[in-house]
């Protein structure tokens, strides 16, 4: 079975992200074309690109590693800091590249505008790593799906379009499932 890591993109002190990523895990949870699983960066704490891309010295690339080598595809949940995604997100990221290569990515982001332009500068990141990124997406305006700007309450449109969001997701992981087994993809 496919499986999908949702990836909580913040670690700052009061993040709303963790509400947000735990709306995605229930919602892909009433699925049944895919297994997810949660991926804090709290739970994998990496310095600043401290070594080189496939040359792991260190336990805590190691593990980051392995755990991204694990999943067929993501959805990263991630707010937008200052018009651009968290810095330990994009460090997350960097870190590595053959684990993420030939996967796809869905995002679900929110903020004053949703968090579209978090997603566009982790949309060009994610090319560069020949990830496929899909067109659907989830914004999350901290003005409307947020009561006090403090407790996530998404709207109906954000259930479907959180649905089909993770459609393409599952429907690109399996697609993408012949090159990250190094299989020769044939072109009817």
């Amino acid at each position: 079975m496919i499986r999908i890591g949702i990836v909580l993109g913040s670690t700052r002190p009061g993040r709303r992200g963790e509400q947000v990523a735990r709306w995605v895990q229930e919602r892909a949870g009433l699925r049944g074309d895919a297994e997810f699983q949660l991926i804090d960066l709290l739970a994998h704490p990496l310095p600043h690109l401290d070594e080189l891309p496939g040359e792991y010295q260190h336990e805590h690339t190691r593990a980051w590693a392995a755990t991204i080598a694990s999943f067929d595809g993501f959805v990263v949940v991630t707010p937008e800091y200052n018009h651009s995604a968290p810095g330990v997100l994009m460090n997350a990221i960097d870190f590595l590249r053959e684990e993420w290569r030939d996967k796809a990515i869905g995002f679900v982001s929110y903020g004053g505008v949703g968090g579209a332009r978090a997603v566009e500068q982790l949309r060009l990141m994610c090319g560069a790593l020949e990830m496929a990124d899909v067109t659907s997406q989830v914004t999350l305006s901290l003005l409307t799906e947020f009561e006090n700007f403090a407790v996530l309450r998404p709207g109906e449109h954000n259930v479907n379009s959180l649905d089909k969001m993770l459609d393409q997701v599952v429907a690109w992981s399996t697609a993408l499932a012949p090159l990250r087994a190094g299989s020769p993809v044939t072109v009817a």
